[in-house]
Order: structure tokens, then sequence, then C-alpha cells
């Protein structure tokens, strides 16, 4: 009965992979933006690159992974995007960085919806939330492990070298993928008591695939893209602006952002893990899946609302633990949310679902990111606004999510649509 906390790792390390590729440019920064010679708004422009190819490659990722499976899916992504990391060392222009950035975007696209189907596929629903919430840990250690090495890298080595290094990661990581991913029916070794366990959801009741643009007519489908759209630009606007934040209104140097950083994704660890245990639980003591999630969601967003005040905090550890608090809280919220989409569609659908509504989340964040941008060249880099939207996003979308769908039901996909 350990065959799928085995997959479940494999989703966890290429995640943890996937943000330290995605994190280490918000790392370094400081560092580049005075040797390169970025302004804020620049910057802006490079994130809002890889947000854009980001947002352009969920949806051929989720269309590719329906079409030809999790197993080649994920292995193409995570082979271009692992030659698309190491490839920033050769560049040295803000476009430069913007062409490496939206090279890295397409790739990373495949991540999530290989993830979130590979889960699909390899779990029931009562176990669902929780190896989502596990997997999508990854991000928080790879936010952990990316302060606590780039910067040694980068003194001792170089920038260009830590880029290398990471980007090397992934291609390990396919050592293991390849020979070891296959569908439950086809694992070899699988227990039949295992694969039983796996299944025992009521099969799906037709194989056909789902073409991406006839999930647009689903309530189920608008509910899981929005919700995305309006939360995913403030896990964004951590990732990059975190370290900007840290550095300009408390001062810390590239050397000195490690150990808040590590302490802001290991608190961030405890919500990701916490909020799809919390769901989960919730279902074996009897809740209805609709219930146990919305449930899990409502605390999380209400748990980020305090980030309004962090922008005016003066010392830093209380800062560090506030913004600890609702990065935890996000991801205790994507977990559930993720887990959404295998509530309400079947499996053969999942990786498109998934891909729209990460298409959305990176749209959100390429209009967030010039904004934030334009607002710190306006106020002097006072973060009061964008911190302000991230405490008060998450309520607004849980009251579309619940309006959208109320029940949670499976989509009628064989139906005429827009139900609710």
């Amino acid at each position: 009965m350990r065959t799928r906390w085995t997959i479940c790792a494999l989703l966890f390390f290429a995640t943890t992979i996937n943000y330290v590729d995605r994190q280490i440019l918000g790392l370094l920064a400081p560092l580049l933006q005075k040797e390169i010679g970025w302004s804020e708004l620049q910057y802006s422009y490079i994130v809002t690159a890889f947000q854009a190819a980001y947002a352009l490659g969920l949806i051929g990722f989720g269309w590719f992974i329906d079409r030809c499976g999790t197993r080649l899916g994920y292995a193409v992504s995570v082979l271009v995007w692992s030659l698309a990391a190491a490839g920033h060392a050769l560049v040295r222009t803000v476009f430069g960085f913007g062409t490496a950035r939206a090279a890295l975007g397409a790739a990373e696209a495949g991540n999530f919806p290989a993830a979130v189907k590979a889960t699909a596929e390899w779990f029931p629903k009562s176990e669902r939330a929780l190896a989502t919430g596990l997997f999508n840990s990854g991000s928080n250690l790879g936010a952990v492990a990316a302060p606590a090495v780039v910067p040694w890298l980068t003194v001792r080595f170089g920038w260009p070298a830590a880029f290398v290094a990471t980007g090397a990661l992934g291609l390990v990581w396919l050592g293991f993928w390849i020979p070891l991913y296959e569908r439950p029916e086809r694992k070899k070794g699988l227990s039949s008591g295992e694969l039983a366990w796996i299944q025992s959801d009521p099969p799906e009741t037709s194989p056909l695939k789902v073409p991406w643009r006839s999930l647009l007519r689903y309530r189920q489908t608008w509910a899981f893209v929005l919700g995305k759209f309006l939360t995913d630009p403030v896990w964004w606007f951590y990732l990059y602006w975190l370290p900007k934040f840290l550095n300009t209104r408390h001062g810390l140097t590239i050397t000195a952002l490690g150990p808040p950083l590590v302490v802001i994704y290991t608190i961030t660890s405890v919500g990701s893990i916490g909020g799809g245990w919390l769901s989960s639980a919730l279902i074996r003591r009897g809740f209805p899946v609709n219930r146990a999630r919305k449930s899990a969601m409502l605390v999380c967003a209400v748990c980020v609302v305090p980030i309004v005040t962090v922008s005016g905090t003066s010392g830093l550890w209380t800062a560090v633990l506030v913004v600890g608090l609702a990065a935890a809280a996000h991801q205790g919220w994507s977990a559930n949310l993720f887990t959404t989409a295998s509530d309400m569609f079947p499996k053969r659908a999942v990786g498109s679902v998934v891909g729209l509504g990460g298409m959305a989340g990176a749209a959100g964040g390429f209009l967030f990111s010039p904004f934030i941008g334009y607002i710190l060249t306006r106020t002097h880099n006072n973060y009061l606004v964008p911190f302000l939207i991230s405490g008060s996003v998450y309520l607004l979308a849980f009251a579309v999510i619940q309006a959208l769908a109320p029940r949670l039901e499976p989509a009628a996909l064989d139906g005429p649509g827009l139900r609710g």
C-alpha cells in the first residue's frame, strides 16, 4: 500500500525543483539590478515575460498531458525547463533575461497539470487533498532551499554558476521519473489491494477525450479558473518581490536574506500539508466533500488577512511571521483549490482544467506584476497597496467559487454545460 506515496514523492521533488528554478531570479534580483542596471519597471517586465509564457504554456501542456499521458508530458516539461533554467547563465541584458524567463515559464507550465493529473490517477478522492498538499509543499521546500543554497553558490562561484547548478537538478529527477512512473493498472509490482483502493471511487462513465474549449461551458470550470485568477498573483508577488521588500524595507543583503526566507517558507510548508490534511480529515469524519473543501478554504482565506498590516511593520521578525502565516494560508488554499478540479471533473479532463486555471492565474500575475512595478515606482517603494490587495482577494475568491459551484458537484460533460 505504499507505491502511490512513492509517486507522490516524485511529484514533490519535481515541484521542489520547479520552484528552485523560478525562485532564483527573485533572490538574485538586488545583485543583478546593480550588475545589469534594470529599473523596477524593467524588472516587472522580466517577471511578466515569465508569466505570459507560463499562461500560454499551461494551455499547451494541459492539452498535451491529457492527450499523450502524464509520464511523457511531465518528462518533456522537466527536460525543457531544466535547459531553460541553465540558459540564464548565458545572458547579460534585460531583453536576454526576459527571453530566458519566457522559455522557462513556457516549460514550467507542465508541472501542475501533470502533478494534479498524476494525483487523480493514483489516489482516491478521500486522499487527493492530502496528496496534493504534500506534493504542493515541494514549492515551499524549493523556496527554502533556494535562499539557503543560491547565495552561497553566487558568492563562491558567481551568479551564472547558480543558474547552471539549479538547472541540472531536473535532469537528475528525470532519471527516476522515466523508469518509475506508470498508470496504476499498468504498474508492475503494484499489489491488488492497493490497486483496488486507488480505484475505489465510482468508475468514470466515458473514456472520450474532452476538448478544452468545451470545458468553458461549465460553471465548475469558471469556479476553478476565477479562483486561480484572483489568488495566484499573490503567490507570484511573494516569489518575485518578497526578497526585494526585505531588502528595501529592512535592509537585508543577499547573504542576509536566507534565514528570514527559510523561516517564511518553512512555515508555508506547514500550511500546504495542513490545508490538505484538514479537508481530507474532515472527509474521513463524514463531512461531504463540498463542506470539507470549503471549510478548509475559508479558514485559509481568513488567515491571509493580517498581511494587510505588514508594510507598516518595523520589526523584521514580526514581518516574517505575518508573511509566513499568509504564505502558509495561500498554500493550504491552493492545495484544496487544485483538488476541486479532480472533485468536479473526470481524470480525462483534469489536465486541461488545471491548465485553464493555471493560465488564468498566470494571466492575473501578468496583470499584477506591471501594476506592482508602477505602484512601487510612483510611491518610492511603498508596499502598502500590493499587500492590501494580497490580504483581501481570498475572501472575494471564496465568494465567487461558492456562487459558481455551491455544491462542487461533478460536471456533466456529456450534458449542455453551464450548470451549477
